[in-house]
C-alpha cells in the first residue's frame, strides 16, 4: 500500500513541471519586450504579454534586476540549444549561423542593457559575462566549423572575435534611427564568405 509521500510524488512533479513551464512563458514574454521596449519597459507591459497578473511577477522576480539576470539567462539558453537545431534543419551551415547571428542580436539587446541595470554589482555582471561566453562560444564555433568544412565561409575566423564584432556592431543602436546594425552583420558575413566561382 503506497504511504502519503508516495501518493503525492505524482501531482508534486506535475505541479513542479507547470510552474517550471509557466516561468519559461514569462521569460520568453519578458525577452520580446525587452528586444522592442528596452529594459526600462513597465513590468505591467510584460504581464499583459505573458498573460499573467503583475503579482506573478513579482512573486517570482522582487526587483527588476531579478527579472532582467533571469532573462539574460534564458535567453543565453535558448541561443544556446537552437545553434545544433539550426544546424539540423537549415537548408545549409551558412544560412543556420546566419539565422542564429539574428538570435544572437536579439539577446545583445538585453545584455546591453543588463550592464545598467546591473551597475551597483560589478562582480555580478562578470559572472554572467562569463557564463554567456564560456555557454556560447563553443555554439559559435560549432556553426563556424560546419560552414567552413561545408566550403560556404573562410576558415580562420575564431568564435569570439565573431561575437565581441557583433556585439560592438549593436552598440549605439539604441536611440538612433539611422543606424542598423543588422545591415552592417550582414555585410561582415558576406565577407567571411568564400567567392563563388563564376560559371566558364
Amino acid at each position: 500500500m503506497p504511504t502519503a509521500g508516495q501518493s503525492g510524488q505524482a501531482p508534486a512533479r506535475s505541479k513542479r513541471a507547470d510552474a517550471v513551464r509557466n516561468q519559461q512563458t514569462l521569460l520568453a514574454a519578458a525577452a520580446e519586450v525587452f528586444v522592442t521596449s528596452g529594459v526600462d519597459a513597465p513590468i505591467r507591459e510584460i504581464a499583459a504579454k505573458a498573460g499573467v497578473g503583475l503579482g506573478t511577477i513579482y512573486r517570482h522576480f522582487p526587483t527588476r534586476a531579478d527579472l532582467v539576470v533571469a532573462v539574460y539567462r534564458h535567453q543565453v539558453e535558448a541561443c544556446a540549444e537552437a545553434g545544433p537545431c539550426l544546424l539540423a534543419r537549415a537548408g545549409s551551415p551558412l544560412a543556420a549561423l546566419r539565422q542564429w547571428i539574428d538570435l544572437f542580436v536579439d539577446f545583445l539587446v538585453t545584455k546591453h542593457g543588463l550592464a545598467n541595470t546591473l551597475q551597483a554589482d560589478s562582480s555580478g555582471f562578470t559572472a554572467l559575462h562569463t557564463y554567456f561566453v564560456d555557454r556560447l562560444e563553443p555554439v559559435c564555433a560549432q556553426l563556424l566549423d560546419a560552414a567552413v568544412d561545408a566550403g560556404e565561409i573562410r576558415p580562420g575566423t575564431q568564435p569570439y572575435e565573431l561575437m565581441r564584432g557583433i556585439g560592438n556592431l549593436c552598440i549605439g543602436h539604441d536611440g538612433d534611427p539611422r543606424y542598423d546594425p543588422r545591415r552592417l552583420i550582414d555585410l561582415l558575413l558576406q565577407g567571411l564568405q568564400r567567392p563563388q566561382s563564376s560559371p566558364s
